[in-house]
């Protein structure tokens, strides 16, 4: 099904490919980048970035999923946003806006890539109304197979580079049009709201002094979970060095994980519990160190100038880690729990010492 699937939309959708590289000045740029989880997205802001430097009056239109929204809905490099949600397509007033979207008049539309090819992505940029669409040809030497959706397709090897960042990466797609940056760190806007948030949420401890130090304990992926009794040893260190103000971040599947935490230490901790992104980075700005696993917040907190340290197993940090000053990883194999206590809590107090 899914052969003549492709074979009927070559017939009547299929495009020429063009090997020009050159696209003039475009004035709008849609982005589609709906399929792709958080950390995954933030790590396609410096194609973001890239545009705004190479075209600062160029209009950057993005499509987004449901669940990653709250990461970019403020973010200073993007003019609009639209969330598909495939649970709308058969709502006649959402199929109807999402095609007013996609139909506006945009110079440039273009398909980033990280891990794995979207044929709806592909699709949603095929149907836009767009001079010129940018796409994967291949990824790691497998063809896309609906690569003809795109004129403009772009053959992209991590092999070539398998240590670079992933935030360095995904401007493959673009550079071959002269499109890029030097600035690969991310990025997460938020406002006066979300810092008033953060700052009253640190005025609320018992105690009201001390440094203030989050935790990400959780992450989607078990493998990707330090244990919560490595955690508990680590906030007993801390508390015992330190007397610091410490809460975790986390949501409601994290609950189980928190409460076993929460039992085994000895400090006031506080929760930020089910928060929107830019209500936790601007918390995690305020902080004076965030400790988190290889998961989605940690490329939020990455956002930050706050020293960090992102705790990996079983993924490479040198595609991962979120790229700037004060940013540490401890890996050691793809078991994360061979990262042990001592050698957190001993950058930990190097990182503490330095302000």
């Amino acid at each position: 099904m899914k052969n003549l699937l492709y074979s009927f939309l070559n017939l009547f959708w299929g495009l020429e490919e063009n090997s020009d590289r050159e696209i003039g000045k475009p004035e709008r740029i849609l982005v589609v980048r709906q399929h792709n989880q958080l950390g995954d997205l933030l790590a396609c802001v410096s194609i973001f970035r890239a545009i705004k430097e190479k075209y600062p009056s160029t209009e950057v239109s993005v499509i987004v999923s449901p669940a990653n929204k709250n990461a970019l809905h403020k973010n200073k490099f993007i003019d609009e946003l639209f969330v598909f949600d495939k649970n709308k397509l058969l709502s006649f007033s959402y199929l109807k806006s999402l095609l007013r979207f996609l139909r506006k008049n945009y110079d440039l539309a273009v398909v980033p890539v990280t891990v794995s090819i979207s044929f709806t992505s592909n699709l949603l940029c095929r149907i836009a109304n767009a001079k010129i669409r940018i796409g994967p040809n291949s990824l790691n030497g497998k063809m896309n197979v609906s690569a003809f959706l795109f004129d403009r397709r772009i053959n992209l090897d991590w092999r070539k580079y398998p240590d670079a960042n992933v935030s360095d990466f995904s401007l493959d797609i673009l550079r071959p049009f002269g499109i890029t940056t030097d600035n690969f760190s991310s990025d997460i806007s938020y406002d006066e709201k979300d810092e008033l948030e953060a700052k009253e949420f640190i005025q609320s401890f018992e105690r009201k002094q001390g440094k203030v130090i989050g935790l990400h304990v959780g992450a989607g992926k078990p493998p990707n979970r330090w244990s919560y009794e490595n955690f508990i040893s680590l906030i007993n260190l801390l508390e015992a060095g330190y007397q610091p103000l410490i809460y975790l971040t986390g949501s409601s599947d994290d609950v189980e994980l928190i409460d076993a935490i929460l039992r085994g230490i000895i400090p006031e901790t506080k929760l930020f519990l089910n928060k929107e992104i830019p209500e936790v980075a601007a918390l995690i700005a305020q902080s004076d160190l965030f400790i988190t696993n290889d998961t989605g917040i940690m490329h939020v907190a990455g956002t930050t100038s706050t020293p960090q340290i992102s705790i990996f197993g079983p993924t490479n940090p040198f595609n991962w880690a979120p790229i700037g000053k004060q940013k540490h990883f401890i890996r050691h194999s793809d078991l994360i729990n061979d990262v042990t206590v001592d050698e957190v809590f001993s950058l930990c107090k190097t990182l503490l010492s330095k302000e």
